[in-house]
């Protein structure tokens, strides 16, 4: 059974800091990119960053750059994501996700992952 554990979320003031992590179980970890994607009240969900750890390939969205890092621990099958000037634009649930890599490369290599598996979701709010 696929599993995706996210934790880490909480409240912090802006440009604050903090760290995400998903624990993952049920697949081969190398073969399967993990993403971390986030949803505000009334938005649309949006991916902001992801992984393909085998091949240490990482993509961020435009809004994060510079701000967020995304790593892996091959041997503990775990994602994590750390935020740091955080924003009040970044309050949001933050969900870990998976989806098989198609070994496709290039620049938006990642909008070719078939996002198959998800977590519960974790709140992170900024305040100003």
């Amino acid at each position: 059974e696929v599993q995706l554990v996210e934790s880490g979320g909480g409240l912090v003031q802006a440009g604050g800091s903090l760290r995400l992590s998903c624990a993952a179980s049920g697949f081969i970890f190398g073969d399967y990119v993990i993403g971390w994607f986030r949803q505000a009240p009334g938005k649309e969900r949006e991916r902001v960053s992801c992984i393909h750890s085998r091949d240490g390939i990482t993509s961020y969205a435009d809004s994060v750059k510079g701000r967020f890092t995304i790593s892996s621990d091959n041997a503990k099958n775990t994602v994590s994501l750390q935020m740091n000037s955080l924003k009040p634009e970044d309050t949001a649930v933050y969900y870990c996700a998976a989806g098989a890599f198609r070994g496709i490369y290039g620049r938006t290599w990642w909008k070719y992952v078939p996002w198959d598996y998800w977590g519960q979701g974790t709140q992170v709010t900024v305040s100003s």
